[in-house]
């Protein structure tokens, strides 16, 4: 048997990977007697975790939401700085780490107390990631969803679909997905007997029914393909670019958000899959390399639009007053070369079109 305090441990580490426990299953796992187990919580919570007991045949043990952080674990500020990072981490496009992060998010979360909670929402609403352009998603939606996905659990919530009206669903989840600057929930629905991918930030008050129910087979190899198929109809745009810049750096930019292959050292191919085109067109500005589009025409008028404001804001620029000794050597003027505008009239720009801009 293990000594008391790596048990202890082991305690809490299950307790933290579910959300209800039973005491014959903890006392099971724990290899010890339900009275010891009694024990063991009770030490838990003079460690500063809440953990609650029910009785009756649905009873057992549940790791709850505390006033403070437990103890000799993590202070406020670095409960906030975990929770931000661990957020971050499940859009970091590092392959095999966002499924970790979002498992890390969800134990930290679980324990945080509501105020720390607030502050961790506005940091992730108030901050713009390269990886990130899409609505933000509050981290206590994507930690129950994940939780009831994680432990095939049915989940109500309420729902506005795309020009309809709000709607209570209760759903089967099976995986969240991120895709094209959005998180997705798939999921099966009980009320339309079929399966769906709803969008979280048209999700609201996401709640456990507390009905555990055996998984579906997905219609489709991965949740990920189900979305792009489910989202095919009114996605919009399939963005296709060949940016002058390794895959890597491409990677570290973009992330999860769109499809990076490589052609060699110095160039790949990028696919961003997106409802309008102006999360593409921000996309490829953040990268800061020159870049060909291959797809689709509207992209380049797109591109062409958003380039006309830009010159023509830096054209109304009033420029800093020179200094005498700066009127000694003047510089010659050049003549203005002509842009086409947001709506195809003919403006007056200084020097030379830059490089990224389609002609």
């Amino acid at each position: 048997m293990a000594n008391t305090s790596s048990r202890t441990l082991r305690l809490l580490s299950l307790l933290q990977t579910h959300r209800h426990w039973s005491g014959t299953d903890l006392a099971d796992r724990l290899g010890v007697s339900e009275r010891t187990l009694r024990r063991d919580v009770d030490r838990l919570r003079e460690l500063g975790y809440p953990v609650h007991a029910s009785r009756g045949t649905d009873g057992g043990y549940q790791l709850a939401p505390g006033a403070i952080l437990p103890p000799l674990l993590l202070d406020d500020e670095e409960g906030v700085a975990l929770a931000v990072g661990m957020g971050d981490a499940t859009q970091s496009g590092i392959a095999g780490i966002e499924d970790a992060a979002v498992r890390a998010l969800t134990k930290v979360v679980q324990v945080l107390p509501p105020r720390l909670r607030a502050r961790v929402n506005a940091l992730r609403a108030m901050t713009i990631s390269p990886a990130a352009a899409g609505p933000v998603v509050p981290a206590e939606v994507l930690t129950v969803i994940a939780q009831a996905c994680r432990d095939e659990e049915r989940l109500r919530f309420r729902y506005t679909a795309r020009g309809g009206p709000d709607t209570d669903r209760e759903v089967e989840p099976h995986r969240l997905v991120p895709l094209g600057g959005r998180w997705y929930l798939v999921a099966y629905d009980l009320t339309r007997h079929d399966w769906r991918s709803f969008r979280l930030d048209r999700l609201t008050d996401p709640r456990s029914a507390g009905t555990s129910f055996r998984p579906r087979p997905l219609p489709a190899d991965d949740a990920a393909q189900f979305v792009r198929s489910s989202t095919g109809g009114h996605a919009g745009h399939v963005v296709q670019a060949l940016v002058h810049a390794s895959a890597e750096h491409v990677r570290r930019v973009v992330g999860r958000w769109g499809t990076i292959e490589a052609i060699d050292g110095d160039r790949c191919r990028l696919t961003m899959v997106s409802t309008t085109l102006d999360w593409p067109t921000q996309a490829l500005g953040i990268i800061g390399a020159e870049f060909e589009v291959l797809g689709p025409p509207e992209f380049v008028d797109h591109l062409r639009e958003w380039g006309s404001r830009f010159l023509l804001a830096a054209q109304h620029q009033r420029p800093q007053p020179a200094s005498p000794k700066e009127h000694t050597n003047p510089v010659p003027q050049t003549r203005p070369k002509k842009a086409a505008g947001a709506c195809g009239e003919p403006r007056d720009i200084d020097g030379p079109l830059p490089t990224w801009l389609p002609r």
